[in-house]
């Protein structure tokens, strides 16, 4: 699925400490913790807790902040919809590696088993 360049270039600029709390903020809400968070997001980006914490003091964007990632390799499992949008049908790499964390905060939120949101 195609996204319009407006769109991509927002949330391309968009820093990653600006969404980093609604995240924190969901998954608290469903009686989740953050170190379960910060577990889903190193397992997708394979950052170290100091380098997520170095991306959110440098209010890195999400354009930067994928660019650094090491996209653990699993990540292609992910699938499923997240506001309307299949993530395996995202033709933006960047845009589908964003969906692909909404994605695990969502099913974070929802219960779900680490063990089964880090697809093992």
């Amino acid at each position: 699925m195609k996204t319009d360049e407006k769109t991509l270039t927002r949330v391309y600029r968009m820093p990653f400490s600006a969404v980093y709390p609604h995240y924190v903020a969901k998954v608290e809400r469903k009686g989740r913790t953050k170190a379960e968070l910060h577990q889903v997001i190193t397992w997708l980006t394979g950052f170290t807790d100091a380098d997520l914490e170095r991306h959110l003091a440098q209010e890195t964007s999400f354009e930067a902040f994928f660019a650094d990632a090491h996209l653990n390799s699993n990540a292609p499992l992910i699938t499923g919809v997240v506001c309307g949008v299949r993530v395996e049908d995202i033709e933006d790499p960047v845009m589908q590696k964003v969906r692909y964390l909404d994605k695990l905060v969502d099913e974070l939120a929802r219960g779900k088993t680490t063990e089964k949101i880090l697809r093992c």
